[in-house]
């Protein structure tokens, strides 16, 4: 079986895309507790802030896992272990970056085969 850089390049978008995620983590975390802090301390509390609050929320910890299940899958990939972990990292890598996590896909499910069944 011969080695190609395929699965490396992979984990390399994996986890950029991973890192921005967790920026963008970062980045909804402070609007989080912005409107919710605004919300109930400053106004009194404001009609239809509790969905705005909702979805900030929401989209906060979707941002966490994917980020988090992009850069462990970049790991397992680049380390050509454990071929489910890369390529769950990779369809995690499509919610910051479309583009990154679908090359990211493609590149992971073209190497299988180098992957160890460790």
């Amino acid at each position: 079986m011969k080695k190609t850089p395929m699965p490396v390049v992979a984990g390399i978008l994996n986890m950029v895309s991973g890192v921005l995620s967790l920026i963008a983590f970062v980045g909804l975390l402070i609007a989080s507790i912005a409107v919710g802090w605004t919300a109930v301390d400053v106004t009194g509390w404001i009609p239809g802030m509790d969905l705005a609050l909702s979805v900030l929320v929401i989209l906060t910890v979707v941002s966490l896992a994917t980020g988090v299940l992009a850069l462990v899958g970049g790991v397992y990939a680049v380390q050509r272990k454990q071929w489910g972990w890369a390529l769950a990292g990779s369809i995690c890598a499509l919610v910051p970056s479309f583009v990154l996590g679908l090359v990211a896909i493609i590149l992971t499910a073209l190497s299988r085969d180098e992957f160890g069944q460790s």
